[in-house]
């Protein structure tokens, strides 16, 4: 063992991320005063389910003491260094909790925020294991991580931009787009922030726009893509099935599933999502 990756679970890693060697530190959920892990204890079904009976979901990200317990075991192990890679510190304390962690570590921790979340995230934690695995050093692992973030565009619809608005992901006067005009919103992660790309009418102009905005993220060359939904498969299903006819032989992966619990909570049921990887 020499460099190892640590991500979190709202990574929506597939499920080849444990044969990567990729250590996933995960969230907590909330449902109706219970709190549990996201991915062990908690998934996102439990999660729609509980919102649509109107019920209260919250998040909290990992406390430092269990970013310090991941890093601990793995210098333990045997790593000479690690790579944590994080969602976007603008959406989550969790990035400056793997900080608090890493400033106290046995060995060197090198601490990425990924600006995104989802795939987002999983893309960049991916390539840094692959160039961990090739045996890359500390510092070529990281580029990794931030190249692939550099490369990687994430947009996604939700039928209701009032989850987001009550954790605090959107502002009040965002929200009001899609309530006071009646209008369904696109949105973007960009430099760690959710914001508004486009307003159509209907949930199915929606996905159209959707699938137009990836193919012109996705450029000329070769692109992997990760769609992800809440509750919604037929309209992941869509998206997966007409981007690969857009993209024909240029995308080379596509990987598909709902997101973690902890996104779910703060989109809701219905969301459709696409984050597309160049290169």
């Amino acid at each position: 063992m020499s460099i190892v990756v640590v991500t979190d679970s709202t990574a929506c890693l597939p499920d080849t991320a444990t044969s990567h060697g990729v250590t996933v530190v995960p969230l907590h959920v909330v449902m109706s005063g219970v709190s549990g892990r996201e991915g062990v204890e908690i998934g996102p079904s439990e999660v729609a389910q509980t919102m649509r009976a109107r019920g209260t979901v919250t998040t909290s990200q990992p406390s430092p003491g269990e970013f310090a317990a991941a890093y601990r075991r793995l210098f333990d192990e045997g790593a000479t260094g690690v790579v944590s890679i994080h969602l976007a510190a603008g959406l989550s304390g969790t990035f400056a909790g793997a900080q608090a962690a890493a400033a106290e570590a046995p060995g060197p921790v090198e601490v990425i925020d990924s600006g995104s979340t989802g795939m987002g995230l999983g893309f960049p934690a991916l390539a840094a294991a692959s160039a961990a695995a090739a045996g890359k050093d500390l510092g070529e692992v990281k580029e990794a991580a931030l190249t692939a973030i550099r490369d990687t565009s994430t947009f996604f619809y939700v039928d209701t931009l009032e989850h987001l608005r009550r954790g605090g992901r959107i502002t009040a006067a965002a929200a009001l787009v899609g309530t006071a005009l009646a209008v369904k919103p696109l949105l973007e992660v960009a430099d760690g922030r959710i914001v508004l790309r486009d307003k159509v009418r209907t949930a199915g102009r929606a996905l159209d726009r959707l699938v137009s905005l990836v193919c012109d993220a996705a450029g000329e060359g070769q692109v992997e893509i990760a769609v992800h939904h809440l509750a919604a498969a037929e309209r992941a299903s869509f998206l997966s099935g007409t981007l690969r006819e857009r993209l024909g032989d240029r995308l080379s992966t596509v990987y598909t599933s709902e997101v973690g619990a902890a996104v779910a909570a703060h989109v809701g049921p219905g969301l459709a999502g696409v984050v597309v990887h160049r290169g």
